[in-house]
């Protein structure tokens, strides 16, 4: 039993990173999960928390059936459901896909500090967190309960995006936890006859805001139906196609965001003994 519940919560996770949005439909979720998987792809031992308590996607974004539940161990802990080479909880695993979670912000909040610390994780390099958008209730449990190395902001060029993502980094400064960068999704549209490259929802906004608050542009994302379909089928583009140019855009993402967790700490002083 000792065992078992020193396995369990979040003593042998190095960080947890946040993958945020200040509003939905920016593909955060999306990014979130092939995020996961290029840092599992670098050679990391990851874990992905769903924690959009409401509106859980990262089941079937993993190819997870609906059969499929945590192991229950000691009647308190669950095993993580493995796919694709990381390890993953969700309110999805312990709910059927059209049950709502009617419940009021403290049922959500606790449960996902049962989701946290409840689950036998065991040693990983990174957790990722898919939070759910805007600036509630979950962010904030998450912020108090949890040692949040820093958080990711996935944002779209439009400014109305740009407008949230822009409160999404407030949040986060107000409870001490530092922005690794942000995230441009659907940044432009390559044509798949032509090659033609088209910015439909506008150039250069997430450079912008990441100028603005002095944080790295983690990377430019396209609009492509590809990353769509392979997610919505279960194997996200990172698993489907590792070796492919958007996989790559992935993997380049998650580079940086080891660079980031690398370097928090470094703007210390360095004493040197002569």
């Amino acid at each position: 039993m000792a065992e078992t519940a020193a396995a369990a919560g979040l003593a042998g996770i190095k960080h947890i990173v946040a993958v945020a949005s200040g509003k939905g439909g920016v593909g955060k979720s999306t990014t979130a999960v092939n995020l996961a998987l290029a840092l599992a792809a670098l050679g990391k031992s990851v874990g992905l928390l769903d924690a959009d308590i409401y509106g859980p996607s990262q089941a079937r974004m993993l190819g997870i059936g609906e059969d499929v539940k945590p192991r229950v161990i000691d009647q308190k802990y669950m095993k993580p459901v493995r796919a694709h080479g990381i390890a993953s909880m969700s309110m999805g695993y312990l709910a059927t896909h059209n049950t709502p979670m009617v419940w009021r912000g403290p049922m959500a909040g606790g449960a996902l500090i049962q989701m946290l610390e409840q689950t036998l994780w065991g040693d990983l390099d990174v957790l990722v967190v898919d939070m759910p958008p805007g600036t509630g209730d979950i962010q904030l449990t998450l912020g108090q309960k949890a040692a949040v190395s820093g958080a990711v902001i996935v944002t779209t060029p439009q400014d109305i995006a740009l407008l949230d993502a822009r409160k999404g980094i407030e949040m986060f400064r107000k409870v001490n936890i530092p922005v690794l960068g942000i995230v441009e999704n659907m940044a432009m549209h390559v044509c798949s006859n032509c090659g033609h490259v088209e910015h439909i929802f506008g150039a250069g906004g997430g450079q912008r805001v990441a100028g603005e608050y002095e944080v790295p542009l983690l990377g430019s994302l396209p609009l492509d139906g590809r990353i769509r379909e392979e997610t919505d089928s279960g194997t996200p583009t990172v698993a489907r196609d590792p070796d492919g140019a958007i996989a790559a855009e992935y993997k380049a993402v998650a580079v940086k965001v080891l660079e980031a967790l690398d370097g928090l700490g470094s703007d210390e002083p360095e004493i040197v003994f002569e």
